[in-house]
Parts: structure tokens; C-alpha cells; sequence
């Protein structure tokens, strides 16, 4: 049976990104932009989504006694099976995930949604779960772009999801030792604020910055916008708290370093879910920066302004590196230089005197002391101009870090006017960089180009590292009939590029289910033996977050 619900619509956008009154607009630059970009012959708004009281979504299918159990455990206030709450969880932010729910379709929802206040609760829901064959899953933010948090019930009874909002404080700050223990619930601008109180940051800025948690961080592998200088979540997580099936278990160390065998905190770190629920975790801080300084450069080429990058994080003098350090290619530079509006255009127009007719842009935030900052910003000028790099100033720097966490507020916007967008990421060594942009790039608009329309691909690097950097893809193109169908067919085309360039499927979207498929050709069968071998262990009855990270065994495999 499909119920059709009246409820009011929730304040945050239930078929989209975050807060409708942070939503973004197009202005008529952009539109024009895109129809002739795209080649379509209009860009109105034909495909809305459909009004709240028309999503589909089924029946619950907990009987009585399991919801009289939850209820028991985490007071009846905190487990829904209110059709809206349900929807609210019926994914992530994936873009197949929106187009399913645009056209009112959440037949997938988890069966009811839990809101745990303690440690103690989520391991006996656990406990529950394990006896009554009710598959879980945890839920952060909903921030996914992978299928990380869809609920798959496949041969289970049920399926739940936990969101874990309730569990949001800080436990534990050491300013001496530098760390700080934190409940997986709390959200970007939570943990800032408690941690800013002290005089710390973590330092970690995804994109989902506004909505994502502690423990999305921490189980997706994830990489902020600055974490070339604060690092990512494997070199800031100290240690981990993780209610499994089986039990609880802590993993990681207050030791500064040990070789107390394998690090089994890796075992949690990335594991999305599929072993346990992450309750907690102990992170290194940094203290406040006191200055932050801006700056831009425009490279000749985007093959010049990678060489910039390599060399500055090889060749330069240790500790220099800027914190935030992007490069876009000559696509994006062109977009944003397009629609950045009557100052972006003044320096394009400088740069072609310059001799820059395709320049790619790079955007570079050094932070803390004023006086340090200056000469690591003076040191790092040197090696931009002998790579061919032209100054810019601050501006467009500054430009970024005012709406760097706009940018999914505009797939709403592109999506309702029928245009598709989807972003992917991997990474490469220096010397199969170049390689690995143009094979990816090239198979998209390929794959994009099968459907009969006209594509577009821009493309910047988003984390550099001694030994190789992030690729990060954005790409457009008209939204076919069956949208689905399109998306999976780029998706596949451009993954598969991926595995045969020798790149990774991902760097920080994590695995989910929709990279799963590609993860035996990055740690091999016996890799794969591994994980299911931890998750036997650690989760024997198969509960937690079904689908997710490791792929399907085959026949023979099994």
C-alpha cells in the first residue's frame, strides 16, 4: 500500500539542499550561459518537484512489538514512523536520490526513524535489531552524494534509520594535549562554536560543511576545503567510539604514536556505517589562526598551473603550503570569470593582454600568524611566477570563501529548469595527473553526449599532497526523459575511466553504493575478503547500513 501524506512541508527542503532561505537564483546571465553552453532551447523551469502531499511513500513494515521495544528504550517522542520524518530519511543528497524524490517517489523510506540520546541506547537498539533481523541504518547530516545512507531492507524484516542529531555535545576539550572528544551528532557550525569558545578549530570545512556531522566525517573518510593545512580525517582522529552488534569497542589511542600492532582505528575510519554506529571520537584541534591572508594566481594552462602546484607542495620550503589550495581549469576559470560578474571580467580582460587567452585560475587562503603568513604567501610567489603565474589579489579568493558552501543550492535551481548536474572526484600521482583529467573529462562528455544533447565539464583541484592531488568534476548537460538512466550511464562511463587510469574511485565522496561496484579493482578481491571478513566479525547477522562500501559477493566469491 502507498500512503499519500498531508503533513505540513518540512523546513528544510525536503526534495533538495539545506534551507530554502539560503536558496540560490540564476540570473539571467547564467540562464544565458547555459542555453547556449548546453545548446537547449530553453532553460524555463519544466521540471518542479511535485507538491509534499503527493510523495509516495509505503507502509511501515515494524509490527507492534518491535516500535513498543523502541519506544521503550528511546521514549516514544523519539521514534517516528510519521510518514514525513520517514521521507526526510529516505536518502541522501545524491542526485539520483533527488530525482527519485522530485517526482514524488519515497517508496524506500526506512520504516521508522529513531532518535537516540546516549550510547547506551544505540546499543540496545542494536541488541533489538540483531534479534528481530531489522537492518540500520545511522544517519548524520544526510549529506551523502554516494547512496551512503539509503535504506535497503533486501532480506531483513525492517529497516531503521538512526539519526543521531540527538547526541551533539562536546565531552571533552584538552588544550594542553590539543584534542577534543565530540558526540557524532554534532553538526559544522555545532562543533566550530564549542570548539571557537576555547580558542580551537578543527579545521575541517566540507562542502556539506552546514549539515554534515562528526560522525559523517569520521565514517566517510571525508576532506574539507582546507585540509591541505589542518588534514584530513585520518590524520586528525585520535580515536573512536563504535556500538556494533556484537558490542561496544573503542579503537585508537591517546598516544601520541604506537606500534601496538595494525592501527585498527582505520578500521573505522571510512567504514560508513557497515560495522557499527560511531557515537563519539577524540580529534586533534588547532588553535584559532589569528590572520588569514588571500591569494590568486592565473596560469597560462591548467597543465602550467598544475606543475605550479606540484612544485610548490614538492619545492617548497616545509610548512609553507597554503591551507585552502584550488586550481580550476580553463572550463571553470571561463565560467567563473562569465558569470563573476563586471570585476571577474575586468581581469579577464587583463589577463588577455597578459598573453592569457586561457587562463586557469587558482585561489589560495594561508592562515595564522600575520607576520608567518606574509613571508610563507612571499615564499610561494616565487615559485608561482617561475611556473608562468600572473597576481590577481585577494578578491577572488575572498570571492570563493564567501559562498563556498552555495554551490548545491544551485543543483535545486538547475534541476527544476530541466538542465542535469553531478559532480565526482578522484585522485592521482603528479606524473598520472594530466592523464587522468583528460581520460575522465573525455568519457563524460562522451557519455553525456550518447543521450543526443550537448555537455559541459569543468574541473578543479581541490587537495594537493607531496605525492599527487585531487581531481573534482562538475558537468552538465540536458536532463533526459529518463533521468536515472542518464545519470548512471555517466556515472559508470566516468568511473570506469577512473579504474582503468589506476586513480582512486573516490578521494572524499566516500564509496556508498554507488562507487561499490568499482572498489574490487582498487584493493582487489582478496581486499574485499578483508572487509567482509571484519564486518563477519563485527556485524555477523549483516544489519548495518546494507549495500554500503563493500560490494555484493558473487556466487563464487561466496
Amino acid at each position: 500500500m502507498v500512503t499519500h501524506i498531508t503533513e505540513e512541508i518540512p523546513r528544510s527542503v525536503w526534495y533538495g539542499w539545506g534551507d530554502p532561505a539560503r536558496a540560490k537564483q540564476l540570473g539571467a546571465g547564467a540562464l544565458d550561459y547555459l542555453r547556449n553552453t548546453l545548446k537547449l532551447s530553453g532553460v524555463e523551469p519544466v521540471n518542479p518537484p511535485v507538491d509534499f502531499s503527493a510523495v509516495r511513500v509505503g507502509d511501515s513494515h515494524l509490527g507492534d512489538e518491535a516500535l513498543a521495544e523502541l519506544r521503550a528504550i528511546s521514549g516514544a517522542e523519539h521514534v517516528s514512523t510519521e510518514a514525513a520524518e520517514r521521507i526526510l530519511h529516505s536518502g541522501g543528497k545524491s542526485t539520483p536520490d533527488l530525482m527519485r524524490l522530485r517526482a514524488g517517489d519515497a517508496l524506500a523510506a526506512p520504516d521508522a526513524v529513531v532518535f537516540p540520546g546516549r550510547a547506551a541506547e544505540v546499543r540496545e537498539i542494536l541488541a533489538l535489531c540483531v534479534r528481530r533481523g531489522i537492518a540500520v541504518v545511522a544517519f548524520g547530516g544526510g549529506t551523502s552524494v554516494v547512496g551512503g545512507v539509503d535504506p535497503v531492507r533486501g532480506r531483513f524484516a525492517g529497516v531503521i534509520t538512526l539519526d543521531m542529531r540527538r547526541m551533539d555535545k562536546l565531552l571533552h576539550l584538552d588544550p594542553v594535549s590539543r584534542t577534543a572528544t565530540l558526540e557524532a551528532g554534532m553538526r559544522g557550525p555545532a562543533i566550530e562554536a564549542a570548539l571557537q569558545a576555547h580558542g580551537f578549530t578543527l579545521g575541517h570545512f566540507p562542502q556539506s560543511h552546514q549539515e554534515a556531522t562528526l560522525g559523517g566525517y569520521v565514517a566517510t573518510r571525508s576532506a574539507g576545503q582546507a585540509s591541505t593545512g589542518y588534514g584530513r580525517p585520518e590524520d586528525l582522529v585520535k580515536s573512536v567510539r563504535l556500538e556494533t552488534p556484537v558490542g561496544p569497542v573503542e579503537l585508537g589511542s591517546s598516544a601520541p604514536g604506537s606500534a601496538a600492532g595494525p592501527k585498527l582505528l582505520d578500521v573505522v575510519v571510512g567504514s560508513e556505517g557497515t560495522l557499527g554506529v560511531i557515537t563519539s571520537a577524540t580529534l586533534k584541534i588547532s588553535p584559532m589562526p589569528k590572520h588569514k591572508s588571500y591569494g590568486a594566481w592565473s596560469f597560462p594552462s591548467f597543465e602550467a598551473g598544475t606543475q605550479a602546484m606540484r612544485r610548490l607542495e614538492q619545492d617548497g620550503v616545509r610548512g609553507d603550503m597554503p591551507h585552502v589550495c584550488r586550481l580550476s581549469d580553463t572550463d571553470e576559470t571561463a565560467a567563473t570569470f562569465k558569470l563573476g560578474g563586471w570585476k571577474t571580467g575586468l581581469l579577464a580582460r587583463y589577463l588577455r593582454l597578459r598573453g592569457q587567452r586561457t587562463p586557469a585560475l587558482s585561489l589560495f587562503v594561508w592562515e595564522g600568524d600575520a607576520g608567518e603568513t606574509r613571508a610563507r604567501k612571499r615564499r610561494s610567489a616565487r615559485i608561482m611566477r617561475r611556473s608562468g603565474g600572473v597576481p590577481l589579489g585577494p578578491m577572488p579568493a575572498t570571492a570563493w570563501e564567501h559562498g563556498r558552501f552555495s554551490a548545491p543550492y544551485l543543483r535545486d535551481e538547475l534541476l527544476t529548469r530541466g538542465v542535469y548536474v553531478e559532480t565526482l572526484e578522484t585522485a592521482a600521482t603528479w606524473s598520472e595527473l594530466d592523464k587522468t583529467y583528460a581520460a575522465v573529462r573525455s568519457a563524460i562528455l562522451d557519455a553525456i553526449e550518447e543521450g543526443g544533447g550537448a555537455g559541459y565539464v569543468q574541473t578543479h583541484i581541490s587537495h594537493v599532497y607531496p605525492d599527487g592531488a585531487s581531481l573534482y568534476y562538475t558537468f552538465l548537460g540536458g536532463l533526459e526523459r529518463d533521468g536515472l538512466a542518464q545519470n548512471a550511464r555517466i556515472k559508470d562511463a566516468a568511473s570506469r575511466a577512473i579504474v582503468a587510469a589506476g586513480a582512486t574511485i573516490t578521494h572524499h565522496h566516500a564509496v556508498g553504493s554507488e562507487h561499490s561496484p568499482y572498489l574490487g579493482a582498487e584493493i582487489g578481491e582478496l581486499g574485499i575478503k578483508v572487509l567482509r571478513g571484519i564486518k563477519d566479525t563485527l556485524d555477523p547477522r549483516g544489519i548495518m547500513n546494507p549495500g554500503k562500501l563493500i560490494p555484493a559477493a558473487t556466487e563464487e566469491q561466496a
